[in-house]
């Protein structure tokens, strides 16, 4: 690429996009904003979008979709329609966009770098995704397994309302959610892990700004062919081999999960009781870190033909 490339972030002011706007210091790249007054004006927006190599989407579902159409127009018309990054749920299980986990397998990293149009992961995802796939693609775990998936996180993920009510207003200590179980995350986890059959997930939010674990339950007999705990260890450590930002990492008797707050690190579990024939994985991150804004920071990397800055370790 000639010259520094360009970003602009459309949704720069949220939580996801002030996150991605200080990572991107460490990157060396021009950033380019709207004056907050010209944020909803479709032909400012537009002459962003052909002035600059990449856009930052950090915006609502619905306005996600609008500014990619808004971007294929561009493209239809002749412009200079810039490459896409999408931090919303929208584009996540479409076909047309490539899903923006490059350690999710071999090749992975490659086309996020070679694509047009790249979606950023969810943070409950990252960690369900990271802790199944590699054993289901091992065969250690059947495609069709019940599986119930727990998850708590920092209330920054939630947004401007529950991050005020709870820095404002004290906020419940504990919040279980989603009860309806057609949480907006589980068509991703269940496509990207190799899944045929969806989880049961249940996330909840604690009172507590960042952090995250999501953590998995088996029964070992349960499991596709016979194995223990350290097999299911084996096969995590070395599909993340040489990984600078997930690792794989001794069980523990508990778990924080702020531990990993303000870092892009990502650990993965096996805690196993033998005897019981049981197990549970775990994986902790930073919701805002890997769980976004890190995890966008290596997608903006590898799209624009950079070096990934080293992730940030508390």
């Amino acid at each position: 690429m000639d010259g520094q490339a360009t970003v602009f972030i459309d949704g720069e002011a949220g939580t996801t996009g002030l996150g991605i706007r200080q990572r991107l210091d460490a990157l060396p790249v021009t950033v380019r904003s709207i004056a907050p007054e010209q944020r909803k004006d479709a032909g400012a927006r537009r002459a962003m979008m052909e002035s600059v190599d990449l856009v930052v989407l950090c915006l609502p579902d619905a306005a996600s979709r609008e500014a990619a159409a808004m971007a294929a127009e561009i493209a239809a018309t002749g412009g200079r329609a810039p490459r896409l990054l999408d931090a919303s749920t929208a584009f996540r299980v479409d076909p047309d966009w490539v899903y923006g986990f490059p350690e999710m397998g071999a090749g992975c990293a490659a086309q996020v770098a070679g694509a047009a149009r790249v979606s950023n992961p969810g943070c409950y995802p990252t960690g369900a995704i990271g802790l199944l796939r590699p054993l289901v693609e091992a065969g250690l775990l059947a495609p069709d397994t019940p599986l119930t998936i727990n998850a708590v996180s920092g209330y920054s993920g939630g947004g401007r309302a529950m991050i005020e009510a709870h820095e404002h207003d004290g906020g419940p200590a504990f919040l279980l959610y989603g009860l309806g179980l057609e949480h907006k995350h589980l068509p991703e986890i269940t496509r990207y892990a190799g899944l045929t059959r969806a989880p049961v997930f249940v996330p909840s939010v604690g009172h507590f700004p960042q952090g995250m674990i999501v953590s998995v339950p088996l029964h070992l007999d349960m499991l596709a062919v016979p194995a223990t705990g350290g097999d299911l260890r084996a096969v995590l450590a070395d599909f993340y081999a040489g990984s600078d930002r997930i690792s794989v990492a001794e069980a523990m008797p508990d778990l924080s999960a702020e531990t990993l707050a303000g870092t892009d690190l990502m650990e993965l579990r096996v805690h196993a009781n033998e005897s019981r024939r049981q197990a549970v994985l775990t994986a902790r991150l930073d919701n805002l870190g890997k769980g976004a804004s890190g995890a966008a920071i290596q997608n903006i990397a590898l799209m624009l033909g950079l070096a990934a800055p080293a992730p940030r370790a508390g």
